[in-house]
């Protein structure tokens, strides 16, 4: 399996975060309540209401993805933990729901009607197990990522201090004069017997 690009990490990166946040919106599950005045009242709950920490963990992997394209070598490593994190953050948070919806939807009909009573049973829509599946593909993603940065080219280091006095010849001179390290009266002297005053 080929490494992937930075580019190509951020945009699937970014693609996961869109698809776990637009998951994240829709009903994730209805149900029913009562009040004195309507024995049936319909309750839908969506994903920002059960699990309010898929979208928060969405939305923490787009900037993840934005800032991978911008870091340097170490913090290319904070922002691939803090993605992964997020990704099981939004796996647990939608495994929750998926596994027991009952708890947010009396809380959606608690605010709806008043009291906590279902009075039917609660019907899940495939989006929390899709948002959980998006989660787990967040972190291996991430781990794939991490294994192929390696590759990265790095910054070019040329305009650097370093690089620059290094390209410095040895044999400059201070004020127009002799090389450094030579007396002028010496130079003068080598010149005037033929020879060359830098050739020490």
């Amino acid at each position: 399996m080929s490494t992937p690009s930075r580019r190509t990490a951020v945009w699937l990166l970014l693609l996961l975060g869109g698809a776990t946040l637009a998951v994240a919106a829709p009903t994730w599950a209805t149900t029913t309540g009562a009040t004195a005045l309507d024995p049936v009242v319909d309750v839908a709950v969506s994903g920002t209401t059960a699990a309010p920490g898929v979208g928060a963990a969405a939305l923490v992997v787009v900037a993840s993805a934005l800032a991978l394209g911008l870091v340097g070598r170490v913090g290319r490593w904070v922002v691939l933990a803090v993605a992964a994190l997020s990704g099981a953050v939004a796996t647990a948070a939608a495994l929750a729901v998926a596994l027991d919806p009952a708890p947010s939807a009396r809380s959606a009909v608690a605010e709806a009607t008043g009291v906590t009573e279902l009075t039917s049973p609660v019907s899940l829509t495939p989006a929390p197990w899709a948002a959980a599946v998006l989660g787990v593909l967040v972190v291996l993603a991430v781990v794939w990522v991490a294994a192929g940065s390696r590759t990265w080219v790095r910054a070019s280091s040329r305009h650097e201090r370093g690089a620059g006095a290094a390209a410095e010849p040895a044999s400059t001179t201070t004020d127009g004069g002799a090389p450094d390290g030579i007396d002028d009266h010496d130079a003068w002297d080598a010149l005037s017997r033929g020879e060359d005053p830098t050739d020490r």
